[in-house]
């Protein structure tokens, strides 16, 4: 029974092999693509790292024959001493093809790891190799436009607040968390001013920086002190620019304390089910659209090296399929707040809105847009300091 078994076995290999043209090696060739992601934070973190979790595990339903492995906390906190190519090497010898790196912390790391596999595909999201010459070239870069989501925090906080006071939760300090607090403010300053039509000197907006991407007691500023700080001196929206959830926690728990006060959090589109009667809205990633690009030119074999940011899909900017950046309404949104965000957001996509155009100064009175100047990507993306009218450090020095 065994030999009828292999005959008829090389049988049907012969006939795939010389009729329908597939080589003998057809077999090997349907082993599944695996991906591997390296996430700074908890998988399931409501926030950055869960984001990109999410996308992962689309793929991995939507695209044939592709499989995702992770590891998550991958930070100097929860894994001390472990260095970034030490965990590729993990994804690799666990079938990794191609390695996704999800914090701008692990630049260096994830650009040593490229050069120690040359046949293996590596991204890393946020970074910049790929546009500076430094990456090698199985390193690309992806990114979210995410500075128009931003622009949507600040517009709607303008609109909501009572008190003229904005705050605003920052990371840690760099070009990419500097150009996102300036964008929000200047979606704050554009409602004040052209919608309300108050005058932006009477808008305060003030960043506080924790010092990392979430909390690290003993290491950062606690988010959660800062978020009731800001409430408690007169701050009655909070914009969160961290990873993760405690500016809408908090949120929450004053409004249960009766406190008419609200919070934006951000980077996942699930992030208000933390605080749903506080919150305004989240602009998030959607990671799915690059991932996919990427996965699959590296699958067929059409892989070269990338520098993406993507934006929003302005026909719609929730479609899971085509947008990069989304931005969902809270419950805690008012009708008329909602409808003149959606003025503004076909402003933007429209270009009849452009709020990084000058005159626009730094936070030390020198010029970073002239009269008239619309700023290149290049401008935005290096963003060195804080604009005019913003409070709180450009710099960690």
């Amino acid at each position: 029974m065994f030999m009828k078994t292999r005959r008829w076995l090389g049988i049907i290999l012969f006939i795939l092999t010389t009729i329908l043209g597939v080589s003998p090696g057809w077999a090997a060739s349907s082993e599944p693509f695996t991906f591997g992601l390296l996430l700074v934070g908890p998988y399931n973190d409501h926030g950055w790292s869960q984001a990109h979790f999410e996308a992962g595990e689309a793929i991995q339903k939507e695209m044939k024959q592709v499989k995702m492995i992770y590891i998550d906390k991958v930070n100097p906190a929860d894994r001390p001493g472990v260095t970034v190519p030490q965990l590729v090497d993990e994804l690799v010898s666990q079938g990794a093809r191609l390695i996704i790196a999800n914090s701008d912390d692990m630049k260096d790391g994830i650009r040593e790891a490229a050069l120690q596999h040359p046949d293996t595909y590596f991204i890393h999201i946020s970074g910049d190799d790929a546009l500076s010459g430094k990456a090698p070239k199985n390193l690309s870069n992806l990114m979210g436009r995410m500075e128009y989501g931003k622009m949507m925090a600040g517009f709607v906080a303008a609109l909501t607040t009572k008190t003229g006071k904005i705050g605003y939760l920052g990371p840690l300090i760099n070009d990419e968390t500097r150009r996102l607090a300036v964008s929000a403010y200047l979606g704050a300053r554009y409602a004040w001013e052209h919608v309300l039509h108050k005058d932006p000197k009477d808008l305060r907006f003030q960043v506080t920086w924790i010092g990392f991407w979430f909390n690290i007691p003993g290491i950062t500023a606690d988010p959660t002190q800062v978020t009731q700080n800001f409430f408690n001196s007169g701050f009655d929206v909070v914009i969160s620019g961290i990873d993760t959830t405690e500016a809408i926690v908090v949120a929450q728990q004053k409004r249960k304390q009766g406190k008419e006060v609200w919070a934006i959090p951000y980077d996942y589109k699930g992030s208000c089910e933390e605080g749903s009667e506080a919150c305004l809205g989240v602009p998030y990633f959607n990671w799915k659209p690059g991932y996919k690009h990427f996965i699959e030119a590296a699958k067929e074999g059409k892989w070269k090296q990338e520098w993406l940011w993507l934006g929003p899909n302005w026909e719609n900017i929730n479609d899971p399929d085509t947008s990069s950046i989304g931005f969902l309404p809270g419950s805690a949104l008012s009708p008329e707040t909602k409808e003149a965000l959606e003025k503004f957001q076909h402003g933007l996509a429209s270009g009849k809105i452009q709020l990084f155009k000058g005159p626009l100064y730094y936070q030390d009175g020198s010029v970073f847009l002239k009269p008239g100047e619309v700023a290149t990507d290049n401008q935005i993306w290096y963003m060195k300091q804080l604009l005019k009218g913003m409070e709180g450090p450009s710099s960690a020095k």
